[in-house]
């Protein structure tokens, strides 16, 4: 139960509804919808174990579910609506090991949130565009419209003022908490000169908010890209790409990748983001014949940071934005017409030894990670044996 959702309309249900709910269960739904646009979450059904909520209950919360306010919390009663204030919402649901009821359901659909100022998270900055039309209509002039540092001036067309701000300069301020690394700023819009001031001074408040747990699933293609969600709650843009050999200088660009059975595949992973105080690290890669299921069959390389193939290695990286590491073409590979490869890459922040990407190999609980850690996965694939060809002996 739970996950990510990124539809603009669905439905959210408790485990086997309308059946009972299974007992001892902890489900978290992230409804992420499009940018510029709120999330609108109504329940239609609510037969749980009621009282005091202490045992089974649902949770609401304005945004990811341990940094955002808590919009309500219940078990029984009548069917509540909730928006939240941007592009997403926490939906959790828990149940113990008592009693069990029907559960519930609720729809959510996703609604304009106006249009006067719009913000996207892009790789390298904040695009930010506030509309003319509105400014106007408060009294006040587009070329009033600047940041706290004056020397990053926006551009002003007939219709619009357009900042592009970027997450290293122009005054913007870095935060972590929990569940978030924050980019935020200040755009401000002054009232006349005058001696008498008959308006306020505006301060728009932006932020892009890079999510811990960012879930990219890509095919690796021939031109090498990496579709990127460009959300209020942004992701890291990250891609993985093959390497001929362990210079890395030359590309592996053919899709399908074919190769030997005992061949050597050299990787490198990438971090497209104009912070410089950034570092990335592999935690986990793992091969499944399934791009969609890297759970029922299942072959770990690295988990945690800990080499699970003893021919996993990493290289020496010429940048805190990239890791490089190989494997061998393992014994699954024989097993199966394609695999693909699923590696989750941890984004923390350099200089902090507490995080995992100093610490390497480690069994600690994911929740005790530190909280300046961001967690990107990225699939690559598929991989194929090349038909008739002999094992290889590269290395």
């Amino acid at each position: 139960c739970g996950g990510s959702i990124s539809d603009s309309s669905g439905v959210l249900q408790s485990p086997n509804y309308p059946g009972s709910y299974p007992n001892d269960v902890d489900c978290v739904w992230e409804i992420q919808v499009e940018n510029n646009f709120r999330v609108t979450l109504t329940f239609r059904d609510i037969v749980m174990q009621s009282g005091t909520c202490q045992y089974d209950y649902i949770e609401v919360y304005d945004g990811p579910l341990h940094s955002s306010p808590l919009l309500g919390r219940f078990c029984s009663g009548s069917f509540p609506t909730y928006v939240s204030s941007s592009n997403m919402m926490s939906v959790r649901f828990h149940s113990d090991s008592r009693y069990s009821f029907r559960g519930f359901q609720a729809h959510y659909s996703s609604i304009p949130a106006g249009h006067n100022t719009t913000i996207q998270c892009l790789p390298d900055y904040m695009h930010v565009v506030v509309s003319r039309d509105y400014l106007q209509s408060q009294g006040y002039s587009a070329q009033r419209v600047t940041l706290n540092d004056s020397g990053c001036r926006p551009t002003v067309t007939s219709q619009e003022v357009v900042f592009n701000i970027p997450y290293n300069g122009c005054g913007t301020i870095q935060e972590e908490n929990n569940d978030t690394i924050n980019y935020s700023n200040t755009i401000r819009v002054a009232s006349s000169g005058y001696v008498i001031k008959r308006k306020k001074n505006i301060n728009l408040h932006i932020s892009c908010k890079m999510l811990r747990k960012s879930w990219q699933q890509v095919m690796y293609a021939a031109e090498d890209t990496v579709e990127v969600n460009e959300y209020q709650f942004g992701r890291y843009n990250m891609n993985i790409t093959f390497y001929d050999s362990p210079a890395f200088l030359r590309q592996v660009r053919s899709s399908p990748y074919y190769i030997d059975l005992n061949q050597n595949l050299y990787l490198q992973a990438c971090l497209h983001n104009s912070d410089p105080a950034l570092k990335v690290v592999v935690d986990t890669c793992v091969a499944s014949p399934d791009p969609h299921d890297f759970n029922r069959l299942a072959y770990y390389l690295v988990r945690n940071g800990c080499p699970r193939d003893s021919s996993y290695a990493t290289y020496y990286s010429p940048s805190s934005h990239v890791a490089r590491f190989k494997f061998n073409a393992f014994e699954f590979m024989s097993w199966h017409s394609s695999v693909y490869l699923k590696c989750q890459m941890l984004v923390c922040r350099l200089g902090d030894y507490s995080s995992h990407c100093y610490q390497g190999c480690s069994t600690r609980a994911k929740r005790d990670t530190s909280s300046a850690e961001e967690k990107v996965d990225v699939v690559v694939g598929p991989l194929q044996l090349r038909e008739g060809g002999a094992p290889s002996g590269s290395t």
